[in-house]
């Protein structure tokens, strides 16, 4: 049985967070992200090292995402970012 987990791909910008999609089909098409909803994706432990290297290549990161969402959707709201 496979051991998948919840990432969050967080991007400088849209653009770029969408081009890790494209990379990652690209370097990757046998490895599918499976969506869960518009930040979170499920993937298989073992490619967490190759998605952070793809997404590292497009000003992206990608995250551990915690089990509770609205936890992390907190701390967005309390630490928010000035946007540049």
């Amino acid at each position: 049985m496979s051991n998948r987990i919840r990432v969050e791909i967080v991007g400088r910008n849209e653009f770029w967070r969408n081009a890790v999609f494209v990379e990652w089909e690209y370097q990757f098409p046998e490895r599918r992200l499976e969506p869960e909803d518009a930040r979170f994706h499920l993937i298989e432990e073992d490619w967490l090292e190759d998605l952070q290297r793809v997404t590292a290549q497009c000003f992206s990161r990608a995250l551990l995402a915690p089990q509770d969402p609205s936890r992390r959707h907190l701390f967005r709201k309390i630490f928010a970012r000035e946007e540049e």
